[in-house]
């Protein structure tokens, strides 16, 4: 099973740009690329939240699950 960072999807869909985003949210621009590399371990809900409330979003709309069966 493989969580899945739909972050690349949603800053496009937003005009946003890395950058402008890490500002917001409070994190740096590598955290970001880490996340939306699929590189994490975890994710504070309080990051989490900065990210739904940048985004203007619902977490299941940045995670998702995808199953690792073909």
């Amino acid at each position: 099973m493989a969580i899945v960072v739909d972050l690349d999807v949603l800053l496009v869909k937003r005009g946003m740009s890395v950058g402008d985003f890490a500002e917001a949210v409070g994190i740096t621009p590598a955290n970001v690329a880490v996340l939306k590399n699929g590189r994490a371990k975890a994710v504070r809900f309080s990051t989490l939240e900065s990210i739904c409330r940048v985004l203007e979003c619902q977490p299941g709309d940045v995670l998702r699950w995808e199953s690792d069966q073909a």
